[in-house]
């Protein structure tokens, strides 16, 4: 998992970016209730948005490896894009290798270029984490689909062009029902949305979904009606990656931002970073940070190479690391700062809830635990 050299200068040339913007430029945006667009377009001027998308549509022609390097500098700088999870990862993702040539031609050159944006929805307020019980269905109307449903904790759909949104249709033979992927632009007839009030603060907004008998033409649906889980994992794969690279980006943050201070905060004789209660921790955090980072670098490669089956147990299996690395890590710096960490002035209180949801979203650690118990180990299911 030693980089290429051709990823250590990406990796570099996003953190120049990241740092000419910062922590400080991603807080004050939340505050004023606007949205990061003046990172979001110098980003993709850079190429960096669409990196993953094939080259014949305006992408990098790269993979999640390639993506996944950017969120994390951009993170580790103090300003993520979460975005970046949902539209050119698990949309530009599904869309570019399952969508038709029409679908391809009319959304990959603007998620490349970042002049287009899609969000997802998949969660639903009674499903949770059991895709099984999501209620969201769709059925045929002459040539067209009627989409029926709720959705919630969805992001970014103020901003988005469209909403790529998991439905259930009947499978002719059996009747059962099998999920689906539709492309719902924002202002179809019976799409609403109401903005969800978070404690979390944050540029991107949760939003709760309700789709009341939207209707469709069939060029709105995602590839192939009888290949719908393959297409939706296509999409979830490339999420969890993305969400490690999230949270090892905002502990490289927090770490950093606690080392810094630690080499310099004197109380005695020496600064309190001479002292191993102090340090030992701090470079526990590290040690557990960059773990994380090799199983997601794992889980790029394998899913970039084709390997869905093998990217799909360690992608979960970095989501999980990734996620408990940077709640211990912002834990930490926030610690070690002592009343500092909880200001303003040094932006790490905020973090405390951020870290959180990389332990709950887009699947908790528990679920991960049961994939892991049930899929790697063969144990058997309590459900």
């Amino acid at each position: 998992m030693i980089e290429t050299e051709e990823h250590k200068a990406l990796r570099a040339a996003v953190a120049a970016l990241g740092q000419r913007y910062g922590r400080d430029y991603l807080t004050r945006v939340a505050r004023e209730g606007r949205h990061p667009d003046e990172l979001w377009a110098d980003a993709a001027k850079l190429g960096y948005l669409g990196v993953n998308l094939p080259e014949e549509y305006g992408g990098g022609g790269g993979g999640i490896a390639e993506l996944s390097i950017v969120l994390e500098e951009l993170g580790a700088a103090g300003c993520p894009l979460l975005m970046m999870v949902v539209s050119p990862a698990i949309c530009g993702t599904v869309i570019a290798r399952f969508g038709t040539d029409a679908q391809k031609s009319t959304w990959l050159p603007g998620l490349a270029d970042g002049s287009r944006t899609m969000a997802f929805g998949i969660t639903e307020p009674d499903a949770g984490s059991n895709s099984h019980r999501i209620t969201t269905t769709a059925r045929r109307d002459g040539d067209d689909w009627i989409l029926t449903g709720r959705k919630v904790f969805i992001s970014g759909v103020d901003i988005a062009d469209a909403t790529l949104i998991v439905g259930r249709t009947e499978d002719a033979r059996t009747g059962r029902l099998k999920p689906c992927l539709f492309i719902v632009p924002r202002d179809a007839p019976g799409f609403g949305r109401s903005v969800i009030d978070m404690e979390l603060q944050a540029a991107e907004k949760q939003f709760e979904l309700t789709l009341d008998e939207v209707r469709l033409p069939a060029s709105s649906l995602v590839g192939d009606e009888d290949a719908g889980l393959l297409q939706l994992f296509a999409g979830l794969n490339p999420e969890r990656i993305m969400t490690a690279a999230f949270a090892i980006g905002m502990g490289r943050h927090a770490l950093a931002k606690a080392v810094a201070y630690a080499q310099t905060r004197q109380v005695w004789k020496e600064p309190i970073g001479a002292h191993q209660a102090i340090a030992h921790p701090l470079a526990a955090a590290h040690i557990d940070l960059e773990l994380a980072r090799l199983m997601m670098q794992k889980a790029a490669r394998l899913y970039d190479e084709g390997d869905d089956m093998g990217a799909g147990e360690a992608a979960n299996m970095a989501k999980y690391a990734a996620g408990e690395a940077c709640v211990r890590a912002v834990d930490q710096a926030v610690h070690t700062l002592g009343g500092n960490g909880l200001t303003r002035e040094y932006g790490l209180a905020s973090l405390i809830t951020a870290a959180r949801v990389s332990r709950i979203a887009p699947v908790s650690r528990e679920m991960i635990l049961n994939f892991v118990s049930h899929q790697t180990l063969g144990l058997p299911k309590s459900y």
